[in-house]
């Protein structure tokens, strides 16, 4: 089994790779074959494709003793949309096109890594074996949940393929001590159940669902604090209009919710009642409104719930309201009624507002019904009572069993034990909900459920063990349970398939982590009894991505850089196997977009340009499109538009700012978005130019501790920064020392508390230049672009362009531990400097360490001599937070915290004659230095503007900074 699905899975790859046994021919030696070639790809073009760049022959080769020719061309021909008849058609023009003999050779056209027939949506593998993995099982109708308002289409990624996925444990009731526990030990300031989070919740399941999968997960996945219910039974929030038919209620009880703790066994959607109305296919809607009033604002997950009946719809229409932008989704009501379904995250403002809600109609192609009942906004805190009490956690923290409960789950789903032994009842609800919720699909067909079609369950997990060999990686295993019920799955195909899902898995964990950091470890394959892999009625496996008590391990694996890998490799081997068991060629989701940056044209448009990323390791992950959202003022980002080339043009109002991002995409699924940048055109025609600098693109773990004697990490010193929140932390490193390794408990190398439990801290949210734009377009005086600072670096923006420059660097660094390396002022910014200061350039600059990361000889020399700045230590008391300067005392955020990245070391910046001191922190120090000199100008201060923690104060500041530079 293991050897026929992986010959399906590298028949694309071998076609690429063929070898070339008699040498890639040349135009002397070959009648011109090179230049015929060359000639068939720059003529040949079938009806009606349009190229936003015209393809090129890349290579070829000719291998005479198997009797293959083969043409690679650029990814600009992937671009079209390849059909059955178009793909003939470039065949036999190709055939036409070569000499003798090499018309009869058989022939293989590629682009963007893969044969262009592979490139047709559905096209299926041809190796000549048996049909793989499910056989003839396939779900082929709607899926659960659809975007309709994305501007693209997957076709060789995981559209309606539906998978379960959860990130281990969480913290549960020990009956036996009576108290809420964490189910692992707490080591190098987190523990397996906050850790493997980490890598599922921000990374693993956005690519998944990018690839355009429906993805479950039995615990929460929403980091937020915050819940709010809507629901027809309540008074507030709940609004029907009646169009032509009429809303009614259910004969089924539905959702009621009530404040407080929710005891044992309470199901809370058998305590209410929900709502039905016919559907419609005119303009005659009606509708129902959940209006939530939001404590504050900041994303939220939108989970929406209905009932599942006899004339259930397959396309029920829901439109959910974000920050004034509209996104439209279909949800199948014939299958997961009941229960919570998840819709997306939005951005939210706080308050009631109809500019923020979820909207259902009755509007269907389908002549039915639709039914609706609650709606719930956010994560939340957990409510189920154990032993009297709640855990007084986030429900993402808490373990899957209660969190089936607040889904509807029935009791013996979460409660096998009687409520005796919540932790052997929470290890068995992550897989029983599964076949809950996928019973009576194609992939369970023989249990009751509800008709969801998962076809695939992964745990990810991480595990114990260490080494006393320094730096010695434990690495990666992977567990499938292969004999049980015969060894046969309910649709009666072989448990044999959890096997090689689990081998794929380590095969692609180790490749792709030793390829991009060096030797990882593959470890073991077990096939034996955990209840993870044993109950699930579809091929399932567990993953333990690591060794949690390994400090060579953790190094890692606190590094974002790491797990987004991670992530990504896991994401790969799930879209292989999904599609290898149905015999399916697929295509990998590119890398995000670099080089972005934004330029305003001479008629005062704005040109959006950017470069796309090679995987080396994926010859498919290349984009033929991108998609471009945009923001307009206070409101969110709408859907996106697709693009075909590598800049955009857009014509602004004047005087509002505009945010921008940018996704690579391809038939695989879409990248994760660019780094955020901003825009504002001024409507005076004498506006000055000024140019934000992205210098912040650091992501790093905490800082590493590790001397000889000492390992591990120290939070204070540098928490690190994540991409966007992190609710991985459990406490403080209290024991370092080395020699007490493998242990646990009090004592034990990595040992630490709980303080931090259940505290979410904020890291990147790749928005960061925004509201310099924003603060600096406020007096209407600037037109303000933004750009990414590599795009600097390479050239592609000029600043002489422009009268100020503002580089903010956030926590940028060269930490020396990372796996990543950055660095504040790199050898081509400190050129593109230097040549813009010489023509009287005016140079803003702010960052916690703009002069501690610059202590080579070379680069004090640079600080000097650009900013007159020198090095006068750090200051690493957070509770010092106030600054004074420029007429102004204002905060600056210290401490870590949920809503803002915080500056938990600031930089003492000394001025250097002629230059002074602009500002002060409360002990005195030099926080900021100015230099206004006959050459050029130029601001530096030691901490992030950004991180002032009053928005008018820090306009105010930023004013007055503008107010120096561009005089």
């Amino acid at each position: 089994m293991k050897n026929r699905l992986l010959s399906i899975l590298v028949f694309a790859a071998t076609l690429v790779t063929l070898p070339a046994s008699a040498g890639e021919h040349k135009t002397s030696s070959n009648g011109g074959l090179d230049i015929r070639l060359k000639n068939y790809v720059l003529a040949t073009r079938a009806k009606n494709v349009v190229y936003a760049v015209q393809p090129y022959m890349e290579s070829y080769s000719v291998d005479d003793a198997r009797r293959v020719l083969t043409l690679n061309v650029s990814t600009g021909f992937a671009t079209q949309n390849f059909t059955e008849k178009s793909v003939g058609y470039y065949y036999k023009r190709l055939a036409k096109a070569l000499p003798k003999p090499y018309n009869r050779y058989r022939l293989c056209i590629n682009t963007a890594g893969m044969p262009i027939e592979m490139l047709v949506p559905g096209a299926k593998l041809r190796d000549g074996s048996a049909p793989a993995g499910w056989g003839r099982i396939d779900y082929c109708d709607a899926p659960w949940v659809m975007n309709e308002s994305q501007p693209h289409f997957v076709s060789h990624g995981l559209f309606d393929r539906h998978i379960a996925l959860w990130q281990s444990h969480g913290i549960y009731y020990d009956q036996k001590k009576s108290r809420w526990k964490w189910q692992r030990p707490n080591l190098f300031c987190t523990n397996e159940d906050l850790f493997t989070q980490t890598i599922v919740v921000p990374y693993l399941i956005p690519m998944l669902e990018r690839a355009g999968a429906v993805v479950y997960t039995p615990r929460e996945r929403d980091w937020q604090r915050n819940e709010v219910i809507v629901d027809n039974d309540a008074e507030k929030g709940y609004v029907e209009d009646n169009g032509r038919e009429k809303w009614r209620t259910t004969e089924e009880r539905g959702f009621a919710f009530h404040r407080g703790m929710y005891r044992d066994g309470e199901n809370p959607f058998e305590q209410g009642t929900a709502r039905m109305v016919r559907t419609t296919r005119k303009n005659n809607e009606s509708w129902a409104s959940y209006q939530p009033t939001i404590p504050q604002s900041g994303r939220y997950a939108v989970y929406v719930s209905y009932q599942t009946i006899a004339k259930s719809v397959s396309d029920a229409q829901y439109i959910v309201v974000h920050k004034g932008e509209r996104t439209l989704f279909r949800v199948n009501q014939q299958m997961g009624g009941g229960t919570w379904v998840y819709l997306g995250t939005f951005d939210f403002d706080a308050g009631n507002s109809a500019a923020n809600r979820v909207i259902v109609t009755n509007s269907s192609a389908e002549k039915g019904v639709v039914t609706t009942d609650a709606v719930r906004f956010g994560g939340g805190m957990g409510n189920i009572q154990r032993g009297g009490a709640t855990s007084d956690m986030p429900r993402c923290l808490e373990g899957a069993r209660y969190s089936a409960q607040w889904s509807g789950a029935p009791y013996s789903v979460y409660a096998g034990k009687g409520g005796s032994d919540d932790y052997i009842d929470d290890i068995n609800t992550r897989s029983n909900i599964v076949n809950w919720l996928a019973g009576g699909s194609v992939y369970v067909p023989t249990h009751e459920g509800k008709k969801v079609p998962f076809e695939l369950s992964l745990a990810v997990h991480s595990d114990a063990g260490a080494t006393h060999v320094n730096d010695s990686i434990i690495g990666s295993l992977a567990i499938c349970t292969t004999n049980f019920n015969d060894g046969r799955l309910a649709a009666g195909v072989s448990r044999q398939i959890s096997h090689d899902f689990a081998d794929m898995l380590l095969t692609g964990v180790q490749r792709d982590l030793t390829a991009t950091y060096g030797k990882w470890t593959r470890r073991y394959l077990w096939d034996r009894n955990y209840s993870e892999t044993r109950k699930p009625e579809v091929p399932s496996a567990i993953i333990e991505t690591l060794s949690h008590q390994n400090f060579a391990d953790m190094r890692r694996a606190l590094d974002p850089n790491f797990r987004f890998t991670l992530a990504r490799s896991l994401y790969k081997t799930i879209l292989r196997y999904v599609n290898g068991n149905h015999s399916l060629a697929c295509v990998v989701q590119p890398l995000p977009v670099s080089n972005f940056r934004i330029v305003r044209t001479a008629d005062n448009q704005l040109q959006l340009s950017w470069l796309p990323v090679t995987d080396r390791l994926e010859p498919s992950a290349v984009p033929t499109t991108y998609n471009i959202y945009i923001a307009e003022g206070k409101n969110g980002f709408d859907n996106g538009r697709s693009v075909s080339s590598t800049s955009f043009t857009f014509t602004p109002k004047p005087n509002v700012v505009y945010q921008f991002c940018v996704t690579a995409v391809n038939r695989g699924g879409e990248s994760f978005p660019s780094t955020t940048l901003a825009a504002c055109v001024s409507a005076h025609t004498g506006a000055r130019d000024v140019l934000v600098v992205d210098g912040f693109t650091r992501f790093a773990g905490p800082a590493v501790v590790d001397d000889g004697t000492r390992q591990g990490f120290d939070l204070d010193a540098d928490m690190g920064v994540s991409l966007g929140i992190n609710a991985g932390f459990v406490g403080r490193q209290i024991d370092f020392d080395r020699t007490r390794v493998g242990s646990e408990g009090p004592g034990a190398l990595g040992y630490c508390e709980d303080e931090l439990a259940g505290k979410f801290f904020m890291g990147k949210q790749q928005n960061e230049s925004v509201c310099h734009v924003t603060d600096i377009a406020l007096s209407g005086a600037y037109n303000v672009v933004s750009s990414s600072v590599e795009a600097v670096e390479n050239g592609f923006v000029k600043l002489e362009n422009y009268r100020v420059v503002d580089i903010m660097f956030g926590l940028q660094k060269d930490d020396g531990y990372s796996l990543v390396r950055y660095k504040t002022f790199s050898a081509l910014l400190r050129k593109a400097l230097e040549s813009y200061v010489r023509d009287n350039g005016r140079v803003f600059v702010s960052g916690a360490y703009v002069a501690s990361d610059m202590q080579l000889d070379a680069e004090r020399s640079f600080m000097s001599n650009l900013f007159k700045v020198g090095f006068g230590g750090q200051n690493t008391n957070i509770a010092t937070n106030l600054v004074n300067g420029l007429g102004i005392s204002f905060d600056i955020i210290r401490r870590p915290n949920d809503r803002h990245y915080a500056a938990q070391s600031v930089d003492v910046v000394s001025p250097l004659a002629p230059a002074f001191c602009a500002m002060r922190y409360a002990d005195g120090t030099d926080a900021a230095v100015a230099y206004d000199g006959i050459d050029h100008k130029a601001f530096v201060m030691g901490f992030p503007v950004e991180c002032i923690n009053n928005v008018r104060s820090r306009q105010q500041v930023m004013k007055a900074v503008m107010t120096f530079l561009a005089k």
